[in-house]
């Protein structure tokens, strides 16, 4: 997923909790409309961001940061298209994934997981995900995956980014998320907490 600090449309923008963002004022007669899109994900400036982004590109954005509330908006807006991060903070995103499958079976669901949530995230294409992204992800791949036709997957990108750089981001991604505390960082990734400060005064991974 997305790093603090990165921004996936080119602007920055503030926080903000559960929302429904509309299209660009001004913008509506210039964008398509592509249908109501749910997002869950408990990294709110990440989900600003990204609503921003894919209201841009002529979704009709909601946004959740729980499992309690992508359930209610799932059951509330009936979307034809979701984005949920598998791990939120309340609970197991497999849970609105079931949800939306419950109130709106043609949904195209596409679910984010961490760096080494393989089989997590195999398990919820199995129940009702068309696919997965493996965090960071950014507007154009989401897109890409929410829009993809049938069962062809999106085309990979150009110059992905190696292993080790998608294993540094989401560690920095979880210890900004821990409030920079090395030991409670080392236990959420089940690191030791040497091999974590080992990584952490490094720089990152070339591409």
């Amino acid at each position: 997923m997305d790093v603090k600090g990165r921004n996936t449309d080119g602007v920055d923008t503030p926080s903000a909790g559960t929302a429904t963002i509309g299209q660009p004022s001004g913008a509506a007669s210039e964008v398509a409309d592509l249908g109501r899109l749910l997002l869950v994900d408990d990294d709110e400036r990440f989900l600003t961001r990204l609503g921003r982004a894919m209201a841009k590109r002529g979704f009709e954005v909601s946004t959740a940061t729980s499992v309690e509330e992508g359930a209610q908006l799932a059951h509330r807006t009936a979307p034809d298209y979701a984005l949920v991060d598998l791990r939120l903070e309340d609970g197991n995103g497999l849970e609105v994934v079931q949800q939306i499958r419950e109130h709106r079976p043609e949904c195209r669901v596409v679910v984010l997981t961490g760096y080494g949530n393989i089989t997590t995230a195999v398990a919820a294409v199995k129940a009702g995900a068309v696919d997965y992204l493996s965090k960071p992800a950014d507007a154009d791949q989401i897109a890409s995956a929410l829009l993809a036709q049938g069962e062809d997957l999106p085309e990979p990108p150009d110059n992905p980014m190696s292993a080790d750089r998608v294993r540094w981001e989401h560690i920095q991604r979880v210890y900004e998320q821990c409030d920079r505390n090395v030991s409670e960082t080392a236990r959420r990734l089940r690191m030791h907490r040497r091999t974590l400060q080992r990584i952490l005064s490094k720089y990152a991974p070339r591409d």
